[in-house]
């Protein structure tokens, strides 16, 4: 059967995003869990558990609090009543050390239930469903504790009906930072003079909202931490007011559930990301002296402390050790009773999630403490009161400490439960969907652009039925043995049987692929067509095109590479305007007289280069009056150069990876209010430029939609106070500018309209190739404008920069040295590639700038807010696949082009792919797993589905220019 390359091509990439998308269903493991987690089995046993220490508890968590807001230079400054506690107070400071993913949902899981969330709780945070697991709020809720709560809407959403009284609100609306924190204010005078509560929590979201709009260090952060500040005052005034003699004490406890990276997000793994404060306040702590360097501990600690200062049972899938400081001031018998309800937790999870656990280091030492606690406890009964006995049970108080630690590092490790059969057969088609890609290579991208499959010879054969019958029976016996769920084992029989067919054919295609071409003697990957002779002919621009997407593949290997990928792809993208100047002077001067005599002209005539098919191609720069060879010599040879220039001021606009992000660049100098003019100036030629390098194309009615718009993007910009306009005062009063936005997307809207009535019109009226020429340019010049409106005004620089180099490179070097679709299509992928971090991002999830979900919009709306945040983050990409499209699909390039070049963003996109798949799997246990590879596994994922995507729509564009053949 005979097909297109782009179908073909298109077709494999969809099965391989089905097939990713199995691997990570797998991939994500299912939390470590105890045997007893489930709700409905458990009965909180209180006898078991000494009395509480405290009275009542208040939980002020504030939202993306960094470590160095409190305890840092300026905390004095930012936080003064908070800081004169932490130095003279009667409190226990800690920097709790948050594990990643930090974003909000997977912390307050951490915090309640005291585990370790894995990166499927980024996409749950979306969303979040009611929290099904042991944790302190159900505790709480069991033990008869009445519990209020204002702030993050994500609470009620994960213990619904918990709280007598609670007050949400939505987190996901970054633009606000006031009103989302006085509604959680307004409630507290009234809260704090009444006595029917026992838990009061209150989560502040205004700094988170402030560092996703302006970083860590804009001016909005001094007020709203002061503000913080004087609601920590009052409520610590209120609760001593209320401090009554011989009652239990109160506890004040001051959070954050992640920090904020230099750029004012999170997500991450860095220090500022992950670093947070902890201070707990009550006067049944010893008054501090002055200010201690504080002790680092893991934030999943504050959950048996609080479960057993509140005389709770600790959460049962709980890897957090009691913060011994807490209850130092207990009795030494009480303290050895904490710790050992403890430790017997732990000891049960580890047996839970480890089937070797009784040769666990941390097990032995817990069951020796154990032992010597009992041996000490005999003594203490039969009234021994010597200063032996004293000093014997502060030994064991070390030997829980230290058993605790070990089993709660060795827990913290294990992670979770893999589902690996998934796992397995996502790899085991993405690898099949590769070795078809590669065997089919000389085929796609051939002159015919088609790919002959045998299919009917490989379905109608006996071993694909033997295939199905073997695989079929392998996963009855995987699935009736396995010892947990499986995701694939849990599908309908209908879809397994498909996979499992689907897996079979592509076996047996491969097989009679090879056999075919092993009996013929046809070279795996004869000649391109551009070459000449029999054998290969390989430029060094093939050369490095090859060993750079090759060695790229094998980098990612190692995770320094992953964190610093930016710098792989801004060598090889400097390398590659190298190979293409020695291109431009080989043809413009090596082979100058060459190409003279071809054309029959004589040096000191203007000639016109040849093109492909032996006729002289008109200069890109006939339209402006300038005419001759040497003229577009000379341009084409500063293209590349002008490349360099471009690349190498990008670098310094945005700092990114892990390494270097947190040293200043020119971002951080254009967004400081000293510079607001110079940003204003640049901002202003910026979108000047794109319109100058976007108008050529389109209609005049696009034309002037895209020159109204640009004027509306610079307009929203001065309205939320990143730029001024010239009649505007510097101190002027924000906005959110959603008036001003909606006025862009309007102008969007009518752009997209034209585009693809141009585009409709060429297809089904007039088959006229330059009509659906202009109309895919005026739709890309739509995408553009998206864009512009979404890119903070620092950024827009890197837009102009996309666009210039876009028709630098497609007017004077790809058309004129007579590139073909493949190497086009490799160049405008790694073009793409370096773009993405050009922006500022990373293989970190704190790179991600979820405030321009909200561009427009007066509150959160799920499905906007994510498309319009995933369409800012590979604006890099979409701009260049999107560029790749309108250029192939030009009226003046052929049919086969299109399928070469779907057919390479296939293959660019399933090497990478199988071989990250195949490293995960091996690397799963690693600890750095999570805050490395698993961000990059979901940038992978997201950008293979863009790339199909992207290929459909060159199948659509081929199969419509087939079509309109006479």
């Amino acid at each position: 059967m005979r097909v297109r390359s782009s179908f073909f091509a298109s077709f494999c990439l969809v099965l391989e995003v089905l097939s990713v998308a199995l691997f990570l269903r797998g991939f994500f493991p299912v939390p470590v869990k105890s045997s007893f987690s489930s709700k409905s089995k458990l009965s909180p046993n209180l006898s078991k558990v000494p009395d509480p220490i405290f009275k009542r508890v208040v939980i002020v968590l504030i939202d993306a609090l960094r470590e160095d807001f409190v305890f840092g230079p300026n905390g004095r400054k930012y936080m003064p009543y908070t800081r004169h506690l932490v130095e003279r107070g009667s409190t226990h400071s800690f920097v709790a050390k948050a594990r990643p993913p930090t974003v909000t949902m997977p912390r307050i899981k951490a915090l309640t239930t005291g585990s370790i969330p894995g990166f499927i709780d980024v996409v749950m945070n979306l969303n979040s469903p009611a929290l099904l697991e042991d944790n302190l709020i159900w505790q709480a809720k069991m033990a008869g504790k009445r519990m209020v709560f204002y702030g993050d809407d994500t609470w009620v959403k994960l213990f619904p009906k918990h709280f007598m009284e609670y007050d949400g609100t939505t987190s996901f609306f970054v633009s606000d930072y006031t009103e989302v924190d006085n509604n959680v204010t307004r409630h507290l005078d009234n809260t704090l003079k009444r006595d029917d509560w026992d838990i009061l929590i209150l989560h502040y979201l205004g700094l988170d909202h402030i560092g996703h709009i302006s970083g860590p260090h804009s001016s909005l952060i001094q007020p709203k931490l002061m503000e913080m500040d004087d609601i920590l005052k009052k409520i610590h005034g209120s609760l001593i007011l209320k401090e009554t003699e011989g009652a239990l004490p109160y506890l004040l406890v001051l959070c954050g559930d992640h920090g904020m990276s230099e750029t004012g997000s999170h997500g991450g793994s860095s220090a500022h990301e992950v670093n947070t404060p902890l201070v707990l306040i009550s006067p049944a702590f010893k008054r501090k002296v002055g200010m201690e360097k504080p002790p680092t501990i893991e934030q999943v600690d504050l959950t048996p402390t609080l479960a057993l200062g509140l005389g709770l049972p600790i959460s049962q899938n709980s890897v957090g050790r009691l913060i011994q400081p807490v209850v130092e001031e207990a009795s030494l018998r009480d303290q050895l009773r904490f710790l050992h309800l403890n430790g017997h937790q732990l000891s049960c999870l580890l047996k839970d999630s480890m089937p070797a656990y009784e040769k666990e280091e941390g097990y032995e030492q817990f069951r020796v403490a154990e032992k010597s606690h009992g041996n000490w406890l005999k003594l203490v009964v039969e009234g021994n009161t010597s200063e032996v006995l004293n000093n014997m049970g502060k030994k064991v108080l070390k030997q829980y400490l230290e058993a605790l630690r070990v089993m709660s590092a060795a827990l913290s490790k294990q992670m979770g439960k893999y589902d690996m059969y998934s796992m397995v057969v996502g790899v085991v088609l993405v690898f099949q969907l590769l070795l078809l890609l590669l065997l089919a290579m000389p085929e796609a991208l051939s002159g015919a652009s088609e790919v002959d499959l045998p299919v009917s010879s490989a379905l109608l054969s006996l071993p694909f039925y033997l295939l199905c019958l073997l695989l079929f029976s392998v996963h009855m016996l995987v699935c009736t043995s396995a010892e947990s769920a499986c995701y694939f084992c849990s599908l309908p029989w209908g879809l397994v049987f498909g996979a499992v067919a689907l897996s079979s054919a592509l076996l047996c295609i491969l097989h009679v692929t090879c056999a075919t071409k092993k009996n013929s003697r046809s070279p795996l990957f004869p000649s391109p067509s551009r070459a000449s002779g029999g054998g290969w002919s390989l430029s060094e621009l093939d050369i490095l095109l090859l060993a750079g997407t090759a060695g790229h593949t094998l980098s990612l290997s190692a995770s320094s590479f992953v964190e610093e990928e930016h710098q792989v792809w801004y060598f090889l993208l400097n390398t590659l305007c190298l190979v293409v100047f020695q291109d431009v002077c080989r043809k413009y001067f090596r082979e100058r007289s060459a190409n003279i005599g071809v054309i029959g002209c004589s040096e000191d005539k203007d000639c016109l280069p040849p093109s492909k098919e032996g006729y002289a191609v008109a200069s890109p720069l006939t339209d402006l009056g300038v005419t001759g060879a040497d003229s577009e010599r000379w341009l084409a040879l500063a293209t590349p150069l002008l490349t360099l220039a471009c690349c190498r001021l990008l670098r310094s606009l945005n700092q990114t990876g892990v390494q270097w992000v947190h040293l200043p660049d020119l971002g951080h100098w254009l967004n400081s209010s000293e510079h607001k003019t110079v940003l204003s100036l640049l901002a202003a030629m910026s979108l000047a430029l794109i319109y100058f390098l976007v108008q050529r194309r389109c209609s005049w009615v696009s034309k002037i939609a895209l020159a109204l718009g640009l004027l509306g993007v610079y307009s929203y910009r001065a309205a939320v106070g990143n730029v001024v306009l010239p009649w505007q005062h510097s101190g002027g009063n924000m906005s959110k500018g959603t008036m001003k936005a909606r006025f862009v997307y309007v102008f969007i809207l009518g752009i997209f309209f034209t585009g693809s009535k141009d585009l409709l019109r060429s297809q089904v009226i007039t088959a006229d190739a330059r009509l659906k020429s202009r109309g895919l340019w005026e739709i890309y010049s739509g995408v553009v404008l998206l864009v512009a409106l979404l890119f903070r005004a620092h950024n827009l620089p890197v837009l102009c920069c996309c666009l210039l180099v876009q028709s630098l490179m497609a007017q004077f070097i790809w058309k004129k040295l007579h590139y073909d679709a493949a190497q086009t299509t490799i160049m405008h992928y790694w073009f793409g590639q370096a773009f993405f971090y050009f922006q500022g991002n990373s293989n970190s999830i704190a790179t991600v700038d979820i405030s321009v979900g909200f561009v427009g919009l007066e509150s959160y709306v799920e499905a906007p807010a994510v498309f319009l945040t995933a369409l800012s983050t590979y604006a890099g990409p979409l701009l260049w696949a999107s560029h790749l499209i309108c250029y192939l699909s030009s009226e003046n390039r052929s049919s086969v082009a299109v399928g070469h070049g779907c057919y390479c963003l296939a293959l660019l996109r399933s090497v990478p792919a199988a071989a990250y798949v195949v490293l995960v799997t091996a690397l799963r246990y690693h600890l750095f797993i999570w805050s490395v590879f698993s961000p990059k596994l979901l940038y992978e994922s997201m950008h293979t589905l863009l790339t199909a995507a992207i290929c459909l729509f060159f199948t659509t564009m081929e199969q419509s220019r087939s079509s309109s053949r006479p």
